[in-house]
């Protein structure tokens, strides 16, 4: 038996990058929905760090083109839907720490002062007073000096539930294998099936969006596309658990002043209770090819030598891998904004990094003005409610 469902726009991906877009599409008066293949926000957004970053990483690098200027437009942007006065009302996801904060060892103390004085970082990069640093700080037995960041974390968790808690009756799961599109005689795709057990569906939309990271490879395979083109960067993270751990939110910078940190902190709460440090930064990048134990000792000797004050004692220990997916440019370099790229009636997108979620939207969303693409379809989903279940939401690794 097939039905027939017609709507405005098809989202694939149910990560932040397409439940951002699926909220901003539908506020402005299109009908939309997502598919997704697996768990809600279970790719990279579960993984993220849940760090908003202000565009410190362009200043570090001399770079001050229209991806700097958006991103350090974007904790402004997220501050307002976290208050419910942005795009999207985010009131309901909740801060992990309102401050970021980068130590540095006593070795690189002033030449980093030299160039945080720099006029490109004044002002952005503020040392804190010994007599305000974090409890973690103030123990410290080895020298460095602290700086607070106009970044902030947030709880990725929470993030996802409020991205869906408006949208739910209209983003359904999908068996990917069961997934067929199909073009017309202009080259668009003029509809998909899916099936599920003896029920098949066929959805007609004037427009595709893939938004669905690593997963967008396999899409532009699947509907015929010739164009967009990705690429990886892989990561191997690390958590450490322990319930006495403090809360700690903080890179850690060599001499280098490199894009990527030595070691990147955000702190979490498991689900026994406990505390959780998740541990990215160079050590995630360069641990790629270590076996999960060689990559446990490189945190364990890295942490040693950061925080010679630190004590692990009985800590369990784990780490993963994940994917980071993005657009591969011809330039041969990796991107700086989120991006997409068209091909017939599909967008392929990239937000690049969790932060600039609510720049690929506004990107997206112009394009489709500029399309002269309008809402037509009526909003009615029962005949994919008789197919198509609904999505679980991913968890943290750690639980």
């Amino acid at each position: 038996m097939t039905s027939t469902y017609s709507t405005d726009i098809v989202i694939f991906g149910g990560g932040v990058a397409g439940l951002w877009l699926l909220n901003r599409l539908r506020s402005n008066g299109f009908h939309a929905i997502l598919l997704e293949a697996d768990t809600l926000g279970g790719g990279q957004t579960i993984a993220s760090q849940g760090i908003i970053h202000g565009g410190l990483k362009y200043a570090l690098s001399g770079s001050f083109s229209a991806a700097a200027q958006a991103i350090a437009g974007m904790p402004a942007r997220w501050r307002a839907c976290l208050q419910g006065e942005g795009d999207i009302d985010l009131r309901g996801c909740r801060l992990r720490s309102e401050n970021y904060y980068m130590w540095s060892q006593a070795g690189f103390r002033s030449r980093l002062k030299t160039f945080l004085g720099s006029k490109s970082l004044r002002g952005r990069v503020e040392a804190v007073d010994k007599s305000a640093y974090p409890e973690f700080f103030k123990r410290a037995t080895a020298a460095g000096t602290l700086y607070q960041l106009p970044d902030f974390v947030i709880d990725t968790e929470s993030l996802l539930a409020e991205l869906i808690r408006k949208q739910e009756n209209h983003i359904y799961r999908i068996d990917a294998r069961s997934l067929a599109f199909y073009k017309n005689n202009a080259g668009d795709i003029d509809h998909l099936t899916v099936s599920n057990g003896d029920h098949s569906l066929r959805i007609e939309s004037q427009q595709f969006v893939f938004c669905a990271g690593e997963g967008n490879e396999g899409l532009v395979s699947r509907a015929g596309l010739l164009k967009p083109r990705s690429q990886i960067r892989p990561l191997h993270m690390v958590y450490v658990k322990r319930p006495e751990l403090p809360a700690l939110y903080v890179h850690c910078i060599g001499g280098s002043f490199s894009l990527t940190p030595r070691l990147t902190i955000t702190s979490h709460a498991a689900a026994d209770g406990s505390m959780v440090w998740y541990l990215g930064g160079e050590l995630a990048e360069a641990g790629i090819n270590r076996s999960a134990a060689d990559q446990v000792a490189a945190a364990t000797a890295l942490l040693r030598e950061l925080f010679p004050w630190l004590h692990l004692g009985d800590a369990q220990w784990g780490c993963f891998t994940i994917n980071r997916a993005e657009a591969k440019l011809d330039s041969k370099f990796r991107p700086d904004d989120a991006l997409f790229i068209e091909e017939a009636n599909v967008l392929v997108a990239w937000p690049t990094k969790l932060s600039l979620a609510p720049s690929l939207a506004d990107k997206l969303i112009e394009h489709l003005a500029a399309k002269s693409i309008t809402a037509i379809a009526e909003d009615n989903t029962v005949e994919l409610d008789k197919v198509l279940a609904q999505p679980k939401i991913a968890t943290a690794l750690w639980n």
